[in-house]
């Protein structure tokens, strides 16, 4: 078989990574992702689930890919039938002080660290491993595509970080929050220059910085 045949034929099979893992004699391994590094404003969530070897991945992938709708139906059966999985939650003023990376490796070490089983192994979306972790991890970039473990914590991650967002909305509703989730969207950049930032924006990402600074020019 061509190679590059053989790779989109190895990337249908999204439960290989896990076996990898499975087959080395690691019984629990974890999918890690996170969700909002993008974002203006709100926190940066990361989840970590180790899922049985029967769970059924069908509607399973990138929670980006999935409609609203689809997520919601998911994520009840993602955290019932999950064996375990952990919530990590870093806010804006951990984001400005450690920068966004730095606080999503933050989020994803507490993601682990809420686990009720320690896995063996961990699978995580990205080029980058998490650091400070004593574990075998590989991280696979378009994880969350081609892997069942990590496309269930992009698509947990993704619900809990928007309901967040949806509580926020309601304490400052002129910034719509549950509509755009905290991204520099032309509504949110309108209302951030009109009404200024709220606790909740991060004041090191450039559209909030800039205004800021303007203001105290001004």
């Amino acid at each position: 078989m061509p190679r590059l045949a053989q790779e989109q034929s190895l990337d249908t099979d999204h439960w290989r990574y896990e076996r990898q893992f499975w087959d080395a004699g690691m019984q629990h391994v974890a999918g890690i992702d996170e969700v909002g590094r993008g974002p203006l404003a709100g926190p940066v969530v990361a989840v970590a689930v180790i899922l049985p070897p029967d769970f059924d991945s069908t509607g399973i992938s990138d929670s980006k890919l999935l409609s609203a709708h689809q997520r919601i139906e998911q994520f009840p059966r993602i955290s019932i039938e999950a064996i375990t999985w952990g919530l990590g939650i870093v806010g804006p003023e951990d984001i400005d002080r450690y920068n966004i990376l730095g606080a999503t490796f933050r989020a994803m070490q507490e993601a682990i660290r809420q686990m009720q089983i320690r896995p063996d192994a961990v699978l995580v979306d990205g080029k980058q491993q998490v650091p400070d972790i004593r574990m075998p991890q590989r991280a696979i970039v378009d994880g969350d595509r081609r892997s069942v473990s990590i496309g269930c914590a992009s698509i947990l991650a993704k619900e809990v970080r928007d309901r967040l967002m949806e509580e926020y909305d309601r304490t400052y509703p002129e910034y719509g929050f549950a509509r755009h989730k905290g991204y520099a969207t032309r509504d949110h950049l309108a209302a951030l220059a009109k009404f200024g930032p709220t606790p909740i924006h991060r004041k090191s990402f450039a559209p909030v910085r800039n205004l800021q600074q303007n203001r105290l020019i001004l």
